[in-house]
């Protein structure tokens, strides 16, 4: 991977003359998204990851922690530990230059010997998971790094609105996919294309039986105005 998202970030922190990144995925047209959207205040986050960083307690480990603004928050509006981890290297040395202060470049498999009481995945946190077959590995890694009285805290979309009906109202999904939250995401930054990665959107009903078949309790905390939810995981 070229990190490009991870150099987004890392232009926009040092001025170094930042562009929109283009994105495309296999069931959307190319897309602008501003570099600054992944700089946001608390003040300025939707209400779903608002009260994502308002339940957040104790010891917080913040997966794909990007630019770092929620870890920010939780450290300094809220003087929480937290523990921030990204796979990008430049997303980490972004987080550091705004003042994050354990932040590392880490894949959330690759943790051991940690726990943690609440785990928050933000802005589609879900995604990292790839597919619906990476899910009980993904859901299994999450619970085992839980103190007990733990929580996750993640959010997700069901994207069914974004298919077309056929004459009976039913939904159009291609047959290519195992599950139609499953994406394929190509982005673009300053005129160089990214390696082409899997992307998971996941509905509540698919999450919460994903959770019980690893043991974990689902509840669904609070919904947004465009299909997205909240929804919170512990033993």
């Amino acid at each position: 991977m070229k990190d490009l998202f991870g150099k987004a970030m890392f232009d926009f922190q040092t001025n170094n003359s930042p562009e929109n990144i283009i994105t495309e995925t296999s069931i959307s047209e190319e897309d602008e998204m501003s570099v600054d959207y992944l700089f946001r205040s608390y003040n300025e986050m939707p209400k779903i990851e608002q009260k994502a960083l308002q339940l957040a307690s104790g010891k917080i480990l913040d997966v794909g922690c990007g630019a770092g603004s929620h870890s920010l928050s939780l450290q300094n509006d809220r003087h929480l530990d937290v523990t921030s981890i990204d796979i990008s290297e430049k997303a980490i040395a972004t987080c550091k230059l705004r003042g994050v202060k354990n932040a590392r470049v880490q894949n959330l498999l690759d943790i051991e010997e940690e726990k943690f009481d609440t785990i928050v995945l933000l802005m589609n946190g879900v995604g990292i998971f790839g597919k619906m077959e990476n899910c009980n590995n993904y859901l299994s890694k999450l619970k085992s790094l839980l103190h007990p009285g733990g929580q996750i805290l993640l959010d997700s979309s069901d994207i069914i609105y974004m298919f077309d009906e056929d004459e009976d109202g039913g939904k159009w999904i291609p047959s290519n996919n195992d599950y139609y939250g499953e994406l394929v995401f190509n982005i673009s930054y300053k005129g160089e294309k990214e390696e082409p990665f899997s992307w998971l959107y996941l509905d509540y009903n698919t999450l919460q039986n994903a959770a019980v078949a690893n043991g974990l309790k689902c509840e669904l905390i609070l919904e947004g105005e465009h299909y997205d939810y909240l929804a919170r995981l512990s033993i």
